[in-house]
């Protein structure tokens, strides 16, 4: 070999290219023996320039190179994540998932509508089509798929694009967990790291299974279970072939194939997932033939079910919220079992819809049509009398339009629904569905003068409680009112969850303000033998790790005696039976009920509330701003419709079950005019009825009416307990509201006597003689 002699100069020069380049040379023990002289690299470039020039270029490329990847590496180490946080990786943000009573998915309340489920409850042909389109090497590579990587650059050198990624499940994972959706060398490098690391940290099975919950899979649905439910209508552990392939495709670009965006490409996706799954031998060709062929059946029983019940929804958010935090709910995710029954609440919601559908038909043909920019208004409740447990709630005629709950936010007068709490007081002070009320044309004196409500039911001077509730007497409950003292009936009334009630004797027509739960609610006392359970919509709430954080306890409160719910229900079945209520079993419902009517002032407002031994339901109908239904439009036609549908649907398998009598009521047969024992002249008139009394309150004379002859029976007085003293010296001011007359009822059950007694000369009101008007009969 010839060597050349070479200067110093380029011996440094040579030294310091070569030094230059640490990953191939190292600085130790560094020789250069016959080195070219400067004479001879420059006859080889002029003789061989391209070769040179290709060299000296080649040389400095791979330089360039490996200081860019060098820095590159520095770069995507930096910011990493440690490894306290990577080993934390399958925290994610979940949904709260709420059930109805029957354990069915009600609603979900979510930051990213994530339901997250084990892998054991995934589909095994959800796993083999997953791992045939996103990773066959998953079990066998370490993060990276270096096999994968070499076939994909070759392949996206021959296609010239980026035709292929390279990308393993836990690199997904680590991208979704840790990284920006950005396409960059700096991240692709991260994803690579953060994949090894994710490797030494959790199992194979536990990075799948991560996957499987972390994964967006397009129109809101993050992982497997939301996807399955949202797209399908199914869990994702009951996927078929064709459906786990559908939704194994979606991964790849979730906005291009989710079934809500283009359903024919989410099939081609499919069968395209289809064909991976044979190529890897998990499906034989009679499967691939089969699934290809069968339809996509688009299903949404995740978002179905949350168009449905969102009055009731919204109130269990508010509670959760409160109770637990919005991070806890809306991310960390809980599941809440509540007292919702799915089947009751869609009844519900109908038959709303369907009430104010025929109202405002109603309202068309009396030309009398409601202002656009205020819609009627509908609400409904309905629960369990003895838990309290709310099974079904309608707030208004749509959530998305007003947001407000007239079911539990709005406070409004209840009208003769009210009535039933003045005769439980008296009831409780020792009176009897058979007390005599008499004095009804007495005028009752305020700070504004005397004042005689509105009656159109009784022309009489007097009435038997039971009467005077089945026909919504508004003269007799006023008087009851006045004899047993107003403060005792607003006491019961708050006893009963009412809260505060205006101390005037126009609260016997429902002159305070009540919310329709707390006026349902108040109702269930009388069925649940006087033993009042608040309401509650949640029942469990447990965190995902299956820590119990709350379980409802059923907490009754005494509100009367089981005596006076008794009688006060048996009193109410009348007024279903015969009275301003009996529409219903003109419509069908047989089951025995119990229940009252209310109409406020001006036809204003329209209530009703009624159960049976299992289910207690009340409903209204109403402006926001209160403003008349209909001219004429009483309780009876406008609230009793919509209860009465909807109680043959959600009691439609129920048995009839009366209520039973508590074993210190007993049943004495009495004349219905005077309301005393009855005689065999009283048997021979056909007005005997067998009327309960609560022992020791019991009439133990006879009837004079009959036993005697004449009417005297109507002069009588009416049996105060000696226990009673009522002072009706006390002047009130008198409330503005005055309840309209309830719509007439038949006659047939009102006693003889009473309807046959001369009806005194009506005395006229305060107002009335002030403005020379007549008194103020609606």
């Amino acid at each position: 070999m010839i060597q050349h002699p070479a200067s110093e100069a380029l011996r440094a020069e040579a030294r310091s290219i070569l030094l230059a380049q640490p990953l191939l040379i190292s600085r130790q023990n560094v020789r250069f023996p016959n080195l070219p002289t400067r004479r001879h690299i420059e006859d080889f470039a002029r003789t061989n320039p391209r070769t040179f020039y290709g060299g000296v270029l080649a040389l400095f490329s791979v330089s360039l190179a490996t200081g860019f990847l060098t820095w590159s590496l520095l770069s995507a180490f930096q910011g990493l994540p440690d490894g306290e946080v990577v080993r934390a990786a399958g925290s994610m943000n979940r949904a709260t998932t709420i059930l109805d009573v029957q354990g069915r998915h009600a609603f979900t309340i979510f930051k990213e509508q994530r339901l997250h489920v084990p892998l054991a409850q995934v589909s095994p042909h959800l796993v083999n089509a997953t791992l045939a389109i996103e990773d066959q090497r998953f079990y066998d590579h370490s993060g990276i798929d270096v096999i994968r990587i070499a076939g994909a650059a070759v392949n996206n050198v021959i296609k010239w694009r980026a035709d292929q990624g390279a990308s393993t499940i836990t690199q997904q994972v680590a991208r979704l967990t840790f990284l920006k959706p950005e396409k960059t060398l700096r991240r692709k490098l991260q994803e690579a790291i953060l994949a090894v690391r994710l490797e030494r940290a959790f199992t194979k099975d536990q990075i799948l299974e991560l996957y499987f919950n972390k994964a967006y899979f397009g129109d809101g649905l993050y992982g497997v279970e939301a996807a399955s439910l949202g797209y399908l209508g199914k869990h994702a552990s009951d996927l078929n072939v064709a459906e786990a392939a559908l939704i194994a495709g979606l991964v790849k670009s979730p906005s291009t194939y989710a079934l809500s965006t283009d359903a024919t490409r989410a099939t081609t996706r499919r069968n395209v997932v289809l064909g991976a799954m044979r190529g890897a031998g998990m499906i034989d060709e009679a499967t691939l033939v089969s699934a290809v062929q069968s339809e996509v059946q688009v299903d949404d029983s995740l978002r179905r079910e949350d168009a449905v019940g969102q009055y009731f929804k919204e109130e269990v958010r508010q509670q959760l919220v409160d109770w637990f935090g919005w991070d806890r709910v809306y991310r960390e995710g809980l599941k809440v079992e509540t007292t919702l029954d799915l089947d009751m609440q869609k009844a519900a919601e109908a038959e709303v819809a369907r009430a104010l559908a025929d109202i405002e038909k109603l309202q068309a043909r009396r030309r009398r049509p409601a202002p656009t920019n205020e819609p009627l208004q509908a609400a409904l409740v309905a629960l369990d009398p003895a838990t309290g447990e709310v099974r079904a709630m309608v707030g208004g005629r749509g959530f998305e339009e007003s947001r407000f709950n007239r079911a539990t936010q709005s406070k409004r007068q209840p009208g003769s629904a009210f009535k039933p709490f003045v005769y439980a007081a008296a009831l409780e002070a020792g009176y009897t569905p058979a007390t005599l009320i008499s004095g009804l044309a007495d005028p009752i004196m305020t700070f504004q003068g005397a004042w005689l409500p509105s009656d159109d039911h009784v022309d009489g001077d007097a009435i038997t409680m039971r009467a005077a509730l089945r026909t919504s007497s508004n003269r007799a409950a006023v008087q009851m009112l006045q004899t047993i003292g107003v403060p005792a009936a607003a006491r019961y009334a708050e006893s009963l969850g009412l809260g505060a009630m205006p101390q005037v004797p126009s609260l016997a027509l429902g002159s305070g303000e009540v919310t329709l739960q707390a006026l349902t609610s108040a109702f269930g006392a009388f069925a649940n033998r006087g033993e009042l359970a608040a309401p509650s919509l949640i029942r469990r709430v447990t965190s995902n790790e299956g820590e119990v954080l709350y379980e409802s306890h059923v907490t009754l409160t005494h509100a009367v005696s089981p005596s006076t719910a008794f009688l006060i229900t048996s009193m109410m079945q009348d007024v279903v039976n015969a009275g301003t209520a009996a529409q219903i079993r003109q419509m069908g419902f047989h089951l025995p009920a119990a229940g009252k009517t209310g109409t406020t002032s001006e036809y204003r407002d329209a209530w009703f509330v009624g159960y049976t031994t299992k289910l207690v339901t009340g409903v209204w109908v109403g402006y926001d701003k209160p403003r008349t239904i209909v001219p004429g439009g009483y309780a009876a036609q406008i609230a009793v419709p919509m209860w009465t549908r909807f109680m043959l649907s959600a009691t439609k398998d129920d048995k009839s079950e009366w209520f039973g009598a508590p074993s210190d009521v007993i049943g004495v047969e009495v004349d219905r005019a005077t309301g005393r024992r009855a005689t065999d002249a009283c048997r021979q008139t056909g007005q005997v009825s067998v009327e309960y009394f609560a022992k020791g309150t019991e009439p133990i004379d006879m009837c004079p009416l009959h036993r005697f002859g004449g009417l005297q029976a109507l002069a009588m007085a009416p049996r105060v307990p000696a226990a009673v003293v009522a002072s009706n010296a006390v002047t009130y001011e008198q409330a503005s509201a005055t309840e309209p007359a309830e719509a007439k009822v038949a006659t047939a059950a009102v006693p003889a006597a009473v309807q046959a007694a001369p009806a005194p000369a009506k005395k006229r009101g305060f107002w009335s003689r002030v403005f020379g008007k007549g008194d103020d009969k609606k």
